[in-house]
């Protein structure tokens, strides 16, 4: 192949490449999602364009700016990583709600599979109480009629702080034991991630629908609206990355199994991380603030709702003033 022709073919590509050496060389470079994700696999093609331009003898004007590209590109692919705590902040702040947004379609996939069964059953149960024990055993209802009955509750004075302290360590392992089978199950064709997912949102509309019908609401949804907002948001994350492991097995495209299992496990691990830092601070609000029997029920509302308004406007809103939006991943079924 003559130079021109090489040139007019494969120059495309390594322009591409030199536009984000360009990039990542400036002191707050970065690339958005996918765009990073690309950059190793042309840098690998750089590298063997650079050796064939070696091999066949093209112009050292040629040679000369692909060794170039090919040094500074190494140097950005092995460049020292961040610290630790840099590399945190910067995934709370702005990553993981990005990558929530790029994963949206998964996301209301698994809301829906939450909610719509648990106001479902919350509706039937209102109608018809009886239904509660088609989803929890008798004495499950009776331990629920117990925590929320408020002739049974201490009022006027808060838990001691070694119990919230055992509480919390308490909720952190039920929310992430959950949390974590709704994801991992999503191995099994999704089927399992679907499962946990429409199980939780029944049993979630059973409580609250037999709680509402012993006329315990006050108790009830003023306990859980505050730590509601990062629980059950992170429980719909974790189904949507379950769904991800398992669209990607059902619909592997021009990929193997394997390969596209492997894609996806990257992108739903990440979300993950997200999920865990989520249900610790659901714990420490359930532990030290839901259970707080001083407070008031409309100033737990409050709070609950400032929570609710905080967890959706950060997953919206979050990361874009940064660097503007990252570009979509793969977005799922839709």
């Amino acid at each position: 192949m003559k130079q021109g022709q090489f040139e007019q073919l494969y120059q495309p590509l390594w322009q591409v490449l030199e536009m984000q050496i360009v990039e990542l060389e400036k002191s707050d470079g970065q690339l958005k999602g996918n765009e990073l994700a690309s950059f190793a696999s042309r840098y690998r093609r750089l590298c063997h364009f650079h050796a064939l331009a070696r091999d066949r003898h093209y112009s050292s004007h040629l040679v000369d700016k692909l060794g170039d590209l090919v040094v500074r590109g190494h140097q950005q692919l092995y460049r020292r990583k961040q610290p630790f705590f840099q590399q945190f902040t910067s995934f709370i702040v702005a990553g993981f709600p990005r990558l929530v947004r790029e994963q949206q379609a998964y996301i209301w996939w698994a809301t829906a599979l939450l909610y719509v069964p648990g106001l479902l059953m919350f509706l039937a149960i209102l109608w018809q109480p009886d239904l509660v024990y088609t989803i929890a055993p008798p004495d499950q209802v009776s331990n629920f009629e117990e925590m929320y009955d408020p002739a049974n509750r201490t009022l006027g004075a808060a838990r001691e702080s070694d119990t919230n302290v055992q509480m919390f360590g308490y909720y952190i392992s039920n929310n992430i034991g959950v949390s974590f089978r709704t994801f991992a199950s999503g191995i099994l064709f999704g089927v399992g991630s679907i499962f946990f997912l429409v199980f939780n949102g029944l049993l979630m509309g059973a409580v609250a629908g037999h709680l509402t019908n012993a006329q315990f609401t006050e108790t009830f949804f003023s306990f859980v609206v505050g730590h509601g907002s990062f629980e059950l948001t992170a429980i719909c994350i974790s189904g949507a990355a379950g769904l991800k492991l398992g669209y990607a097995l059902l619909a592997p495209g021009n990929l193997t199994r394997v390969e596209s299992l492997k894609r996806a496990s990257a992108i739903a691990i990440k979300l993950v991380y997200g999920v865990i830092i989520m249900l610790v601070i659901a714990a420490f609000i359930e532990a030290f603030w839901s259970s707080n029997n001083i407070l008031l029920p409309w100033q737990k509302y409050l709070v609950g709702g400032f929570l609710w308004a905080l967890v959706i406007g950060y997953l919206v809103f979050s990361g874009r003033q940064l660097r503007g939006e990252a570009t979509p991943g793969e977005r799922g079924p839709l």
